[in-house]
């Protein structure tokens, strides 16, 4: 197989009216993660010389993403929609200079995957004009089907509604998305007319248009799922749903055991070293890596949080960005990390808030305890040594600091720094008033009688 240099042109002028949303389609969510920033991370893995998007001018914010994501981006605009070829005229400026195969993807189709894309560029540089992406779904139903020759090469392509009953027959559907001959698609889009019932100008006609020129055209079979497209809420749920199941068997793939694969959620970013545990319910937002032998109790819930080799977190956790938990270490039920580094072995085991930390090596954290990191107008930092015990109950109010070793008794709201392997109390001295309870008991027995 030759190679050949890349482009890409991501078509995203639709104004998505299905979504019923005040944002853009495409800048709506799968694995946490736009739909048009998957399509860009698939092609930009093929290292891509010219990358272009194509939007609509009613949503600028479309751009301006994409742009964020790679600021190589070129933004072409497509006002009004005139159809598929259209949009791709809109981009042709950005190929200028360009050779090579030119790959036509829609950021509202978020699952296509790079081995499908280098797939259609290799039909390109090994001599094919046009290579589409093709598939076979249990309905064909109204896609256009793909008229194969003898050779098994794209002869034609028949939309459902012009397609004989013969045609009909044919169960390889046209997904849309394909990569054309770079010179091919500059010497012959402008020949592509709009003489058909929309008046619009579609790139399907580009097939007809290499044939003609004698050049060959291809056809690459990927699975219905990759070419599954978003245009309302419904299919962005199902979309979800091939995303979590495509992320569960790569991470049971590469060494990590899922209690029970489908209750797990991760986000497009979630990394996994081996010998991970996941227990039930587990949900990961976007920036979490888990290094080898972790365990991830059921019902917990990470975002943007570094988790070291041997540590437990759960069940019932909440790590918040900024939660980095060193080696060893156990994060117990219902406790709440958030901007702290938990130091290798320590434990926070249950009911707790630490935010704003630094928690040492070996020190544990009582049940009940809080940083009390926020004045209503700032954050500040709280500095647990290592080895320090915290008793259950307690207030940490920073700026504070509790040195190595140090005890914090049960129920004390510390406001002011506590010396290495020193005992801080801070709480109400306990007294107690001889024979009170039966009084009172008697008192009212008493009151009750006399009503």
């Amino acid at each position: 197989m030759s190679k050949s240099p890349i482009g890409a042109i991501i078509l995203a002028a639709g104004h998505g009216t299905r979504m019923k949303s005040a944002r853009p389609k495409v800048l709506h969510e799968i694995g946490g993660r736009a739909m048009i920033a998957h399509v860009i991370d698939a092609a930009a893995a093929l290292a891509p010389e010219r990358m272009s998007v194509v939007i609509g001018d009613h949503a600028p914010e479309v751009g301006a993403f994409a742009q964020s994501i790679n600021a190589k981006i070129a933004v072409a605009v497509q006002s009004p929609p005139q159809g598929t070829a259209h949009a791709v005229m809109q981009a042709m400026a950005h190929l200028e200079g360009f050779d090579g195969a030119v790959l036509v993807l829609y950021a509202d189709t978020p699952l296509i995957t790079t081995k499908t894309l280098h797939a259609l560029a290799a039909e390109i540089a090994n001599g094919a004009g046009v290579a589409v992406l093709g598939f076979a779904p249990d309905d064909p139903g109204a896609y256009g089907r793909l008229v194969l020759d003898d050779d098994d090469a794209l002869a034609a392509i028949v939309e459902a509604k012009d397609a004989s009953p013969e045609e009909l027959e044919i169960g390889l559907c046209n997904s849309g998305v394909m990569a054309i001959d770079a010179q091919l698609l500059k010497n012959r889009l402008n020949d592509i007319g709009n003489d058909n019932a929309k008046g619009e100008f579609y790139l399907t006609d580009i097939v007809a248009l290499a044939r003609a020129d004698g050049r060959s055209c291809a056809v690459v079979e990927g699975e219905p799922d990759e070419v599954l497209g978003v245009n309302s809420r419904f299919e962005l749920a199902g979309a979800e749903v091939v995303f979590q199941d495509r992320m569960r068997e790569r991470a049971m793939h590469e060494g990590a055991t899922l209690a029970d694969p489908a209750t797990v959620y991760f986000s497009y970013d979630t990394k996994l070293g081996q010998d991970v545990v996941i227990g039930q319910h587990v949900v990961f937002g976007p920036g979490v890596a888990l290094a080898d032998n972790v365990e991830i109790k059921p019902f917990s819930h990470l975002e943007g949080a570094t988790v070291a080799a041997g540590a437990s977190i759960g069940p019932y956790a909440r790590l918040r960005p900024g939660a980095d938990v060193k080696d060893g270490a156990k994060i117990g039920n219902f406790v709440e990390i958030k901007k702290a580094l938990i130091g290798d072995g320590a434990k926070v085991s249950h009911l707790t808030y630490i935010g704003d930390a630094d928690v040492g090596a070996g020190a544990n954290i009582g049940a009940g305890t809080i940083t009390c990191n926020y004045d209503g107008y700032a954050k500040h930092k709280t500095i647990i040594g290592e080895n320090a015990f915290i008793g259950s109950n307690s207030s940490l109010v920073a700026p504070v600091s509790i040195g190595d070793g140090a005890y914090v008794g049960s129920g004390s709201v510390i406001t002011k720094n506590v010396d290495k392997d020193d005992l801080a109390v801070a709480r109400g001295r306990q007294s107690a008033i001889k024979g009170w309870a039966a009084r009172f008991r008697k008192s009212h027995t008493r009151k009750k009688q006399q009503d």
